[in-house]
Order: structure tokens, then C-alpha cells, then sequence
């Protein structure tokens, strides 16, 4: 039978309780920093219907600050196999209808209101707990409080939450109705959190109980198996999760067919993690028979083609076929443009477009690249207006492809402009502002303004100071730039050696002290020993950097 706890709605909450919460709460110098990047792919996953079985595992992040479950609690298919099916399918309602508040009222902006609605029943569940009820109710019940802290953005209480829910999960029977269900929720927020180890226990239980109930090959399986191979990959148990992954295909492959749309989201899951352990020519397979997919559903020419044809690009970048995944890359654009899959000011658009203008530099077709970055601002100036925030990392991207043409007075025009307008939006004294500076004391020293480079590179370095700390990697990088600059002017030597140190201390805590970005610094500081003649300190750090080399140049032999 279900016990009889009350779930709490906002309409029944009392004044005692409101009044509880009513107080208040809480030369040819080279910086390091601009040494040449690898290109890091980027991955574009399709918009494609949810699995008729989706858990309450879709918990996003948005931004930076929060994590918000999106998804209806019920959607999951569960038995009841409580004596009482009609008392627990209206209890599951209960619980559907909190979270549904809650989401409803963290959609309005009453945070606060949904917090006290989220505190008021984990009272009631923690009176029944104190009071000998440790069941598949309460813990229910606080899986619903965990997933509503998750929606309103706060992260504190879902760890104890969820400690509290593996407490009472642990002793009760795999034929407990909604187990599965809140295994499932639990696991999700376990990784959500970056518990992964207790995620994937949560979730291979979850597992077993659906197939012992359906069967090895159930298409109710492939959500709990999403989720299990997402927290495999995340714990660093790159196989394990690939394993799954083909599973998750094989279950669909026998329920729907070889040619299901169903089969998107896994295989794109897979290729995306082939491509991120380095298995560029594997990765392919999977995002060839999603392009496959699409075309015999939708046509050639559909927008969702284009959009996979983006990740297969990438893959063949990775793999090093560069000139083949420009061209894949051009006609998936074209078709996602013919199409209108998209809006032309369309954030993933944008991206896209940024990402093949970086290939197309990368393998010496910067006209055509630079044409991309110069469309890029156009659109976002038409769409956003031309002094909006916005338009400065796209004014940065073309400051750089002109800098690698070595135009550099159209280079040192744009980062100008950039400068303004990031000027009236964050101040002058804003740390993000010092990245498009740094830029401009390069180009500014290719033009031979060194004095100039100076002024800004000091500004540069006061600014990185005061926001992340004089012994920061940021203020390590201005330091760096700084010295080169100055070493071109001529300026003390001792001085510079000195800088060239606290740059070596910055990086030997950031990175170690044998760690390869050392080798550089070192270089300049025995140029610099070298210059002023000592020679007993020379010969010390010229020690150093020889075991350095040697480290890095026998592990590159293996």
C-alpha cells in the first residue's frame, strides 16, 4: 500500500511555515601565448524526437551557474506492482504535478517561491522518514525534491538529496514499483554533479530491473543505457561506454529497423566519443550511416543531411583528409542554406561558419576562409546592430586571418574597433578585454610600434593583475608578451631575466616543474644568463632544460 504522505502544493503551504522562510539568505621573440593551436572539431548533434521512454535524464547546463532538468517525471514507462495500482498511479500524478509547479514556477522567475515549495516537502518526507517510513514513497518523493533544486539552479542540497535517496534504495527489493524510474533520475544527477562512479551504480541497477522485467532486447532499455554510457564516458571508461553504445544500436536495429531515425542520437553519441579518444576513421562509420539515415527519410537536400554532414567533416579533419572535409564541409552549408533548416543568424549556423573558415586557413585557403568571417560579421552587424557586444569575437577572428595574410593595418583597425566596443559594454578595466589587446600588441610590434605594443601590453598585465592574481597562467601569458616586446626595445636585461622567471614560476605551478610548456621559458632565460655572463647559473638552467627535452623526446619514441 502507499503510505500516506502528503505532497505539499504551493496553494497549501502555511503561514508558520512561510514565516519560517521570511529571513533573510542567504628580435624574432615568439610569445608563448600565441603559439600555434591544434584545431579542436566541432560536433553538431541533430534535432530528433525523444525516445518514447525518456527519463527525467535530460538535466542541461545553462551557462555556467545551473543545471535544469527539462523533461516530464512520468514520461518513463513503469509497472506497478503495488497491491494498489490506482493509489500508486495517483501518487506518480502527485509527483508529476510538484515538479511540474516547480518547473513552472522557475519558468516565471519565482525561484524563491519554488524553493520554499521544495523545502516545505522535504519536512513532510522527513517527518514520515523520522517517524520508521523509509520506502519506495519517500524516496520517490525526494527524487522529485532533487530534480526541483536542479531545475531552480541550486546544487547544495542535491548531494545530501541524493545520499539520502541511495540510503533508502539500497534496502528495498529490484521489484519495488518506480525503482527503475528513480534509479534512473538519481544516476542523471549523479553525473550531473560529477559523481559518476555513484552514477553508473545507479544506473546499472536501473538496467538490470528493466531486463529482468522485458528482457535483454527492450527498447525501454535505451534511455538507462544512454544515460549508463554518457557517465562510462565521463568516468574516463571510454571502451565500457562504446560497448553500450552498440547495444543501445543493436536493441533499435532489431526493434526499428536499420534505417530508424531513432538510431541518430546513439550514433552520433559514439561518434562523438571515437572522435574525442582519437579514433578519426572509426568515428566515420557512425556519422556516414546518419547522413544515410537522413537522406532516405527526408531527401538529399534536407537541412538535417547538412547538419551531418558537419560531423562527418570533422571527422575526416581529425583523421587528416583536411581538403576532403572542406569540400564536405562546403556542401553541407550550401544545404543547410537551401533548405532553410535554419535561420542565416542562427547561433549554430554561426559557429559552423566560424569552424570551416578555421579549416579553410588550416590547410592555406585563407581568401576563402576569410570571405566566411567577413560574412559572419556582416550578418551578426544586419542582425545585432554594429556596436553590439556580439560583433568583437567576430571582428577578432578577422583581425587574425588578416594578421596571417600580414595586413596588418586592416588587423590593427578592426582589433581598434573591436577595443571600442568592448570598451562601452564592459569598461576599459574588464579582464575580458585584454585578450583582444594582447592581439593588438602583436600586430602593433609587426609594424614596428613597438613603443606603443609596450604601453598596452603593461595595461594588459595591471588588469590581469587585479583580476586573477599575480601568480595567474592569464598574468603569466601578459608577462611573457611583455618581455618580448621590451626585449625588442632593448630594455634591461636584468629586468627582463626577472620577468622571465616570474613567468617560469607561474608556470612550473600551473603545469609542473618538468612540464613541456617550461622548455621555451627556458630557452629565454638561458639567452638572458648568457647575455649578462652567469655562468654558474646558466649552466644550471641549461641543465634543466636539457632533462626536459630529453623527457619529452623519449616519450615521444614510444
Amino acid at each position: 500500500m502507499v503510505s500516506s504522505i502528503s505532497l505539499l502544493s504551493s496553494t497549501t503551504l502555511l503561514t508558520k511555515w512561510v514565516s519560517q522562510l521570511s529571513s533573510p539568505r542567504d628580435s624574432t621573440w615568439q610569445c608563448v601565448c600565441f603559439r600555434n593551436q591544434k584545431r579542436k572539431p566541432m560536433l553538431y548533434l541533430i534535432p530528433v524526437r525523444h525516445f518514447l521512454s525518456a527519463p527525467v535524464d535530460s538535466i542541461t547546463s545553462a551557462g555556467t551557474a545551473s543545471i535544469h532538468a527539462t523533461s516530464g517525471v512520468s514520461e518513463v514507462q513503469r509497472s506497478t506492482l503495488s497491491n494498489n495500482v490506482n493509489e500508486m498511479k495517483e501518487f506518480e500524478m502527485e509527483l508529476q504535478e510538484l515538479f511540474n509547479e516547480v518547473k513552472a514556477m522557475v519558468k516565471m522567475g519565482k525561484e524563491r517561491d519554488a524553493m520554499d515549495l521544495l523545502r516545505a516537502n522535504y519536512v513532510a518526507v522527513k517527518e514520515e522518514m523520522d517517524s520508521g517510513l523509509k520506502g519506495i514513497e519517500q524516496a520517490a518523493v525526494l527524487d522529485i525534491i532533487a530534480l526541483g533544486y536542479m531545475a531552480v539552479g541550486d546544487l547544495k542540497p542535491v548531494r545530501a538529496l541524493l545520499d539520502m535517496i541511495n540510503k533508502i534504495v539500497d534496502n528495498l527489493e529490484d521489484s519495488e514499483p518506480l525503482l527503475d524510474s528513480v534509479l534512473m533520475h538519481a544516476g542523471s544527477m549523479y553525473s550531473a554533479i560529477g559523481r559518476f562512479e555513484n552514477a553508473i551504480l545507479a544506473q546499472q541497477r536501473a538496467v538490470r530491473i528493466l531486463e529482468n522485467r522485458y528482457g535483454n532486447s527492450n527498447t525501454l532499455l535505451v534511455s538507462p543505457l544512454l544515460g549508463l554510457a554518457k557517465s562510462f564516458a565521463s568516468d574516463g571508461k571510454a571502451t565500457k561506454a562504446v560497448g553500450v553504445y552498440e547495444r543501445i544500436v543493436t536493441i533499435l536495429e532489431q526493434n526499428r529497423g536499420f534505417e530508424s531515425e531513432d538510431l541518430v542520437v546513439p550514433l552520433f553519441s559514439l561518434g562523438k566519443l571515437l572522435l574525442k579518444e582519437g579514433k578519426a576513421a572509426e568515428a566515420e562509420i557512425p556519422f556516414t550511416r546518419i547522413i544515410n539515415i537522413y537522406k532516405k527519410i527526408y531527401g538529399e537536400k534536407d537541412g538535417r543531411v547538412g547538419m551531418a554532414m558537419c560531423s562527418l567533416a570533422n571527422a575526416k579533419c581529425s583523421k587528416g583528409d583536411a581538403n576532403e572535409a572542406v569540400d564536405i564541409y562546403k556542401n553541407a552549408l550550401r544545404i543547410i542554406k537551401d533548405s532553410n533548416y535554419m535561420a542565416i543568424d542562427n547561433s549554430v549556423l554561426e559557429n559552423m561558419r566560424i569552424d570551416l573558415a578555421d579549416l579553410l586557413h588550416f590547410v592555406g585557403r585563407g581568401d576563402e576562409g576569410r570571405a566566411l568571417l567577413e560574412e559572419c560579421l556582416l550578418i551578426n552587424e544586419r542582425f545585432k546592430g554594429k556596436n553590439h557586444p556580439s560583433m568583437a569575437t567576430h571582428l577578432i577572428n578577422l583581425a587574425a586571418s588578416y594578421s596571417r595574410s600580414k595586413n596588418y593595418v586592416e588587423a590593427e583597425r578592426l582589433l581598434r574597433t573591436c577595443l571600442d566596443i568592448m570598451e562601452k559594454s564592459v569598461g576599459s578595466d574588464d579582464q575580458s578585454i585584454t585578450f583582444p589587446m594582447l592581439n593588438l600588441v602583436v600586430t602593433l610590434s609587426q609594424l614596428n610600434r613597438d613603443e606603443e605594443a609596450e604601453q598596452i601590453a603593461i595595461k594588459v598585465l595591471r588588469i590581469r593583475e587585479n583580476a586573477f592574481g599575480k601568480d595567474s597562467l592569464p598574468v603569466g601569458e601578459a608577462l611573457d608578451c611583455l618581455v618580448s616586446i621590451q626585449a625588442r626595445l632593448g630594455r634591461d636585461d636584468g629586468e627582463l631575466l626577472e620577468l622571465l622567471k616570474r613567468v617560469m614560476m607561474i608556470q612550473e605551478k600551473e603545469f609542473g616543474p618538468s612540464a613541456q610548456e617550461l622548455i621555451v621559458t627556458l630557452q629565454k632565460i638561458v639567452h638572458f644568463l648568457d647575455k649578462l655572463e652567469m655562468k654558474d647559473e646558466k649552466f644550471k638552467f641549461r641543465r634543466r632544460l636539457a632533462l626536459i627535452r630529453e623527457r619529452y623526446k623519449q616519450s615521444l619514441s614510444f
